[in-house]
């Protein structure tokens, strides 16, 4: 069986092929199974959160460097990407602590996007927690 591929591909079917093997008393193979899914699930749960990362990223970018162009879009979307962070880490606390460094390494990916969003560069070079998860954008 290979259970990366199929933990790759279906969380769903994983479950259920995992079930199977415990039915019929293979207890390794169902552990290694449930080893897979846990970390198919841990690396989805790690880019849905960077995904956020990045668009909650990219608009405080925006907000920050064209001031002259806030809207309420912009701000409803800085907060709906914070309830969506905050919704995952009430799920998975264990991925907290893995944000002060992407909000370093995620910076990058996040200004390209901005930048091309908005024509024009930015001066930022950093973003602090502060700012990304305590400042107020509102009109």
């Amino acid at each position: 069986m290979d259970w990366q591929e199929l933990a790759t591909t279906s969380h769903y079917q994983t479950a259920v092929t995992v079930k199977e093997e415990l039915l019929k008393g293979n207890i390794e193979e169902a552990t290694t199974g449930i080893e897979e899914l846990i970390d198919a699930l841990s690396r989805s749960d790690k880019r849905a959160l960077r995904s956020q990362l990045i668009r909650l990223m990219a608009h405080i970018i925006k907000w920050k460097t064209q001031p002259e162009s806030r809207s309420r879009s912009w701000a409803a979307t800085i907060a709906s990407a914070r309830v969506e962070i905050a919704e995952m880490l009430e799920s998975e606390p264990s991925l907290k602590p893995l944000i002060p460094a992407w909000l370093t390494d995620l910076f990058d990916k996040a200004t390209y996007i901005a930048e091309k969003e908005m024509g024009v560069k930015t001066t930022l070079t950093g973003l602090s927690w502060q700012a990304v998860f305590d400042e107020e954008y509102g009109m």
